[in-house]
């Protein structure tokens, strides 16, 4: 009666059993990080994705990475993931359209990070950032960059050509490359026949073709740093990319750029990346 008088209540009590593999097998649910163990042929590899989705628009002044040796693995300035858009007509990679001034984001799926060790697990040999699915635009004005650039060129009589990325002396190399253009040997950087320095290309989208004039996702996007080469493979296991000492940017795209426009003095033009639009450069 003083127990009902006072507004106290039974404490319940439960015993801890076992739950059986019959019973676990009916529970489904996402984890935040699945990590898993991947082989290879020369390294083991570790990968960690986290559950989640992203949309973003970000805007970096400058960055610097594998300064060593008088010079960096990759070297740019007013880099952007993402743009606004300049006007409502105007069909985006996603195949929408968005008002003036609204934010067209770089679109990123289920972040992971990797680490690549040798087979005896007793040292790390690379380190990767990258995103099961990612789509998006991608501008800087670049001097200096260590990887692949996945662009598609078009000569003036409409013959296609994987872009190839060279240095000043028109040597083809994916290591601290300076300019971009076609390697069927008419190329020659230091006069800007079938070859623009890479801050000519300005913006372009990363991702896939979905064949039907839109991008879709790709999951070969990503940022690694190597002690050596390293065989990277994609997260579905379609692709291997390989990528060399130092820093390796890997950023696969659909997009096929005009041959004559990206080695004129304009180059391919500057998305829109500020709320002030400075028109196709920043300054």
């Amino acid at each position: 009666m003083v127990l009902c008088c006072l507004g106290m209540t039974p404490v319940a009590l439960a015993e801890l059993k076992p739950i059986s593999d019959e019973a676990m097998g009916d529970v489904t649910g996402q984890a935040f990080m699945h990590v898993e163990s991947i082989p290879g042929p020369n390294h083991e590899f570790t990968r960690m994705t986290l559950g989640m989705d992203v949309e973003t628009r970000v805007n970096i002044d400058s960055a610097e990475l594998g300064v060593i040796d008088a010079g960096a693995d990759f070297s740019a300035s007013d880099i952007a993931l993402g743009h606004i858009s300049r006007d409502a007509t105007t069909v985006q990679y996603d195949g929408n359209t968005y008002a003036e001034g609204d934010a067209v984001p770089f679109e990123a799926v289920q972040p992971y990070i990797e680490l690549a060790e040798n087979p005896a697990g007793t040292e790390l040999a690379g380190f990767r950032m990258g995103f099961k699915q990612a789509r998006g635009s991608v501008s800087s004005v670049t001097s200096s960059f260590s990887g692949d650039i996945g662009v598609t060129l078009v000569d003036g009589t409409g013959v296609e050509h994987a872009a190839t990325l060279f240095d000043g002396n028109t040597q083809a190399t994916n290591y601290r490359a300076t300019h971009i253009g076609i390697n069927d040997g008419t190329a020659d950087c230091a006069t800007g026949t079938n070859c623009a320095p890479l801050s000519h290309l300005q913006s372009f989208v990363v991702g896939s073709d979905n064949g039907d004039g839109t991008t879709g996702f790709t999951d070969d996007f990503f940022i690694g740093i190597q002690r050596e080469g390293v065989d990277w493979q994609s997260p579905d296991g379609a692709n291997v990319i390989t990528a060399g000492k130092g820093v390796f940017i890997n950023l696969p795209s659909s997009m096929k750029v005009d041959l004559g426009q990206l080695t004129s003095s304009s180059g391919v033009p500057r998305l829109r990346t500020h709320q002030t639009d400075m028109g196709t450069k920043l300054f």
